[in-house]
Formats: structure tokens, C-alpha cells, sequence
């Protein structure tokens, strides 16, 4: 998920943080002397966006301050759209910044193809189903989510169904999704179209149509919430975790999964996947922050704090939230992409997309 917010040098702190459900979603090392583990006690994050908080009590929030409690080690946090944060990592390939990289697919599969990232099985990653997590252990799902869209509860009676509904001209200039290619969500935008309509080409005639309903490019997707809510757009792309966490603080926030006309409603898994950075000035205290991520005390506070699902399939919460979100869910198809013919062909898709918008 991106960020088009500049970025954001945050570090954890130690202290009590609120456990409501947060939202959203540059920290370096300069002296990177502990690669062993024996220097300096920071790790630096390179994340999509949807986990942290502007006001402090969301997922990351809470287990940062936690694992900086328990071990000293401080967490640098950067924060942007998840092929932003690929790039970033590629650039700086030869000075090396970042420890631990967490992005969507296919972005996870992206970085480990340009060789960003490390082996490396945290500990409880066994507890994680097989299609969260690479073969080879180059990187592990932290937090399972689903793709979804957003709408304005209070400017529409109820959400739209289909795909269809949204080329009516009462949605023109009331409709965003953010950017495939640039944007994790917007990525899976396409990759849902092309699943519900059947091919590239029949997904990309859709998205032809609905280009004139469309605001234009947003390389963020969690900026379109606050303008959904407010009412300045009734409908926009999202996902599961970071809607639901947004909409404790904007409650004219809903959640949906479009359908093809005459289909059921259908999603994906787009979970936030972690890997250990090639060559990272931290390397000790990555493997460490990994670890604590996939504890159970960690992934217990998911649902409740962060408003996703957890990657262990043990941890099975049952917090109002976690009732909330099964319910959510519940009548909606769940489809699995082909995650290695998406990492081999994106820039194709995307280019056939900027094509047949105009983008």
C-alpha cells in the first residue's frame, strides 16, 4: 500500500499505547557496525503503509514499544507504498539502510527477485500456512489481510455490488483507486479485475469505462479513506486491515468486494509479508524484531489492535474485532492468484493498463 505522504522518520517508544484498532499504513543506520548482532541496539523497517498509526495505537505501535521493552533494541520505521519501498531498498543496494523490508505481494516477490533480500525462517513461521510464505525462507506473512473496497455509509444507502454499478455517471469524480504498479492496493485492483472478468483484456475494457468516473492516480491508498469518509469520493480501493483499523476514528467508513455482474462477491489474500534485508547493517536485531513479530504475543494483538488477521494459524482470537471481521467475510469467494506469473508479467500488465486509461 503506498504512501504518497512524504516520508516519515518515526522510532518506537517504550511506554503504554492504547489497544484500540489504529490506521495507516528516514530511519538508517550510519555507523552499521553490528552486522553480527554486536553493535549498535537499532533495527531499521522498511514497511507499506496500514500497520502504524498517526495517533500511536496501531499494530506496529504497540508491538515496537513491546519489543524495544523487552530487548533495548530501538525500531527506525519508514513508511511508504510498497513498491515505493522496493525501490528505495534497490537504490541503496550498494549502502545498504534498511534491516527488515514488509510489503504486499507481489512486491515481496519483486524484491526478493532483485535480490534484496536474505534467508532467514523466524521463529513460529511453521505456524504459517504455505502460501504465506516462500519455499526457500526469503521472507514470511506477519499480518494475513484481504483486498477490499470503501465506500461512504452515509452518502449511499448501501454499498454497490458489482463492478457494473460503478460506471453509473453518479460516481464520476467520486471514484479513486490508487495506482497499479506504484500503489500494493492498486496492484491488486488489477489483479482482482483480470480474475473477475477473465483476462487482461477484458479487465483493462472495464477499466476503460471506468476511467471516466475515475478522480485520477493516487500512489497512496490509505489517503483515500479520510477523503471517502468525508465525502469528497463515495467510493475507493483499500484493504480489509487498514479500512477496518481506519474506521474506528471514520465511522462513514464501509467495506466491500465488488462482484462481476451475476457473480458473488470475491477477494484475495494480500497479507503483509516480511523478509531480511541482503546485506543489513543490522542483521542480529532484524532476525530478533522478525522473531518477536511472529510471536504469539504479537500476533494475539492483530485483531484486536491492529484490525487484521494474524499469520499463525495457532493464534485464533476471538476479541470483538476478531467477531467483526469473520463476519465481514463471511459470503465472499476467496481466490488465490498466480503469484509467480504476476511477479514475471506486472510490468506488462500495468503497461496495458496505463494503455488502455490514458494513465
Amino acid at each position: 500500500m503506498p504512501s504518497n505522504r512524504h516520508l516519515r522518520i518515526t522510532a518506537a517508544v517504550t511506554g503504554s499505547l492504547a489497544l484500540a484498532a489504529g490506521l495507516t499504513a528516514c530511519g538508517g543506520s550510519s555507523s552499521a557496525t553490528d552486522s553480527k548482532g554486536g553493535g549498535e541496539k537499532v533495527v531499521t523497517v522498511y514497511s507499506a503503509d496500514g500497520l502504524k498509526s498517526d495517533k500511536g495505537d496501531g499494530w506496529y505501535d504497540q508491538v515496537f514499544a513491546d519489543f524495544t521493552k523487552k530487548t533495548g533494541i530501538e525500531v527506525k520505521y519508514v513508511e511508504g507504498g510498497s513498491g515505493e519501498m522496493v525501490q528505495r531498498a534497490v537504490r541503496e543496494k550498494t549502502n545498504t539502510q534498511a534491516d527488515v523490508l514488509i510489503t504486499l505481494p507481489p512486491f515481496i516477490q519483486q524484491a526478493d527477485g532483485k535480490g534484496l533480500l536474505q534467508a532467514y525462517t523466524p521463529q513460529g513461521a511453521d505456524k504459517v500456512n504455505g502460501a504465506n510464505k516462500s519455499s526457500d525462507g526469503k521472507w514470511t506473512s506477519v499480518v494475513n489481510n484481504y483486498f477490499g473496497f470503501i465506500y461512504n455509509k452515509k452518502e449511499l444507502a448501501a454499498a454497490p455490488k458489482t463492478w457494473e454499478e460503478l460506471l453509473d455517471p453518479k460516481y464520476k469524480g467520486k471514484l479513486q483507486y490508487s495506482t497499479p504498479g506504484v500503489a500494493g492496493d492498486g496492484t491488486a485492483v488489477l489483479i482482482k479485475a483480470m480474475h473477475d472478468f477473465g483476462g487482461k483484456e477484458q479487465a483493462n475494457e472495464y477499466l476503460k469505462k471506468l476511467q471516466a468516473n475515475n478522480v485520477g492516480p493516487s500512489s497512496s491508498t490509505s489517503k483515500l479513506a479520510p477523503k471517502t469518509d468525508k465525502g469528497e469520493l463515495l467510493v475507493a480501493n483499500g484493504d480489509v486491515q487498514m479500512n477496518f483499523a481506519q474506521s474506528k476514528s471514520m465511522p462513514n467508513l464501509g467495506i466491500w468486494f465488488p462482484a462481476k455482474d451475476g457473480g458473488k462477491p470475491t477477494t484475495f489474500s494480500l497479507p503483509y509479508a516480511a523478509g531480511l534485508v541482503a546485506k543489513a547493517p543490522h542483521t542480529e536485531n532484524g532476525k530478533k524484531l522478525l522473531d518477536y513479530l511472529l510471536s504469539e504475543d504479537a500476533q494475539k494483538l492483530v485483531s484486536g489492535v491492529g484490525g487484521g488477521f494474524p499469520a499463525r494459524t495457532d493464534v485464533k482470537p476471538t476479541d470483538a474485532n476478531a467477531v467483526e471481521l469473520t463476519k465481514l467475510m463471511t459470503g465472499v469467494e476467496i481466490f488465490e492468484p498466480d503469484w509467480a506469473d504476476i511477479d514475471k508479467n506486472l510490468t506488462g500488465y500495468v503497461d496495458a493498463w496505463k494503455s488502455a486509461t490514458g494513465s
